[in-house]
């Protein structure tokens, strides 16, 4: 099990028994200078009080569970307008919108798309780019944010 896994089966009870729903969790280990990010999200919205209580009760969790090896930053944010999205359900939900997605390796020469979600299929995303449309296995996406719309 990947590390960011590890990390969001421990600390989802903790933001669920709070009342919020864990969005996503970004774990980028370099040495002293690793950082934790961790999304929540809520249908009345998440403001700094909110950031706050959870990063003081997932630190908690943290200090006792002990899985990251030297020292981290934590930050606990919504996921804003540009949400990241990490699970088939949220890209299911956001079918239709505009998105940016980066590939962990390059597919048809390219690894960064930006494009309209047209469907999910299995595990696969539906992304029309430039009058094509690819179909991404999920587990190829390193990372993927909605483009905002003003």
């Amino acid at each position: 099990m990947a590390k960011v896994d590890v990390l969001h089966d421990l600390i989802e009870p903790t933001v669920t028994a709070l009342g919020y729903e864990l969005w996503g969790v970004d774990y980028q280990g370099q040495g002293k200078f690793s950082m934790l990010r961790v999304y929540i999200d809520s249908p009345n919205g998440i403001t700094v009080d909110d950031c706050a209580s959870v990063s003081h009760h997932v630190s908690g969790v943290l200090d006792v569970e002990d899985p990251i090896d030297g020292e981290y930053t934590l930050e606990v944010s919504s996921p804003g307008m540009d949400r990241p999205l990490y699970t088939l359900e949220q890209y299911q939900a956001y079918v239709g919108q505009l998105v940016n997605l980066r590939l962990r390796v390059p597919f048809e020469g390219r690894r960064k798309f930006k494009g309209v979600i047209n469907a999910v299929e299995g595990d696969e995303i539906v992304i029309y780019v430039d009058d094509h449309e690819y179909l991404l296995p999920i587990s190829t996406i390193e990372k993927a944010n909605i483009v905002p719309t003003f």
